[in-house]
């Protein structure tokens, strides 16, 4: 059997989870591909070797159109598995299904509406700016995925032959069958990997490393661990951060004002992270209690947990119920307990490293991509 995986845009945040999708279906020996749209200059993230992509540039309406046409012709999968429910995935894909008949599976990592004020958004123009939003160059109702359509589809998630999630809070709101975002824990082994010869590799040796190893936002806490360092000035510690954030200048932010506690490391392709991983001696996960972070299923938490480092972590949506009392808790927005923590942690770092060890051995039994091909064979076969 053949899967299709439809991304809304490959320079986008989907594309990690997508990726990760498409690796469950390799080790459960199914042919893959992922087709997807590509509205910004690179990919997001480095692809697997093994996976086919399908990349199509993304325009905004009306020239969408002959894109979604060309999207369409190259979806040929005998099961097309949506990421996130955008028109640009889940709308294609729903097509795709009238035209073949062909099961349509929705994946929601997300709440996209979230990220535009959640159930407080609304659409109310006037004629005039209706008609602006329309027919204007860069009207606002010409971009594909504009919360209104946003909204749309979420009213026909139900038209999935089956839903995924990975959060509570998207299961309380929209039901479906909850797939974690694991980790292949065969490749990230930490011993397979020497810690001080990786910091050595990547230029951190003689310095205590707190690892952030995604792309910064603000609703993800960054700067709350920054605060933490200016408060402890205890000139070891770093904070690394890897691959940083496409969507903006969040990064040059956060450089011009604490350049002096960040080191940046290049986006690297998932073989690689678990070399630079190992090179920490603690994992950072400090998300603020948003609507946005706590629809998330922080993808850094099983990065950390499956190379059994210690990790530092807010109690923010799953989070608390993911580790299971193997990482440190803190509540968002406090920078003085992130300090706190990050002392205690450094004072008996046998201690933490012990809870790691714990850490890994969760990711292996709930976290792990085995996990996830159980789930997602026992989906698949509740399809016929």
């Amino acid at each position: 059997m053949k899967v299709s995986l439809v991304v809304s845009d490959l320079s986008g945040g989907g594309s990690v989870r997508a990726f990760l999708l498409a690796q469950v279906f390799k080790q459960l020996s199914y042919d893959v591909e992922i087709v997807g749209f590509l509205f910004g200059k690179e990919l997001y993230a480095i692809p697997p070797d093994n996976i086919p992509i399908i990349s199509i540039a993304g325009k905004n309406y009306p020239e969408f159109l002959p894109t979604a046409t060309t999207a369409l012709n190259k979806i040929d999968g005998d099961l097309i598995y949506a990421v996130k429910p955008k028109p640009t995935s889940f709308g294609i894909s729903l097509i795709r299904k009238l035209q073949t008949k062909r099961p349509v599976l929705l994946d929601m990592d997300d709440w996209e509406l979230s990220w535009h004020g959640g159930d407080q958004w609304s659409y109310r123009p006037n004629l005039k700016q209706l008609a602006r939003d329309i027919f204007q160059n860069n009207g606002q109702l010409r971009y594909p995925d504009h919360p209104l359509y946003l909204k749309w589809l979420e009213n026909v998630v139900s038209s999935a032959d089956a839903l995924t999630i990975d959060t509570q809070f998207l299961q309380q709101r929209f039901g479906g069958v909850y797939l974690p975002n694991g980790k292949d824990t065969s490749l990230f082994n930490p011993e397979k990997y020497d810690p001080e010869a990786s910091r050595v590799r990547y230029n951190l040796s003689g310095y205590r490393i707190l690892m952030f190893p995604g792309a910064p936002r603000p609703h993800k806490g960054v700067e709350d661990v920054l605060i933490a360092l200016d408060h402890l000035q205890e000139p070891d510690l770093r904070l690394v951060i890897v691959g940083g954030s496409p969507y903006d200048n969040y990064d040059e932010q956060l450089m011009e004002k604490w350049g002096h506690w960040i080191i940046k490391l290049p986006r690297l392709p998932v073989e690689a992270m678990p070399e630079v991983l190992a090179a920490a001696h603690l994992v950072v996960v400090p998300q603020r209690d948003t609507t946005v972070a706590r629809a998330q299923f922080p993808l850094k938490l099983t990065d950390g947990m499956a190379m059994a480092k210690p990790i530092l972590s807010t109690k923010v949506g799953d989070i608390p119920e993911i580790l299971g009392g193997t990482g440190y808790l803190v509540d968002a927005e406090a920078p003085e307990q992130i300090a706190q923590t990050i002392q205690l942690i450094f004072q008996d770092i046998d201690a933490a490293n012990a809870q790691g060890i714990k850490s890994r051995e969760r990711c292996i039994k709930y976290y792990s991509t085995d996990t996830m091909a159980v789930i997602l064979s026992d989906v698949i076969a509740s399809l016929s």
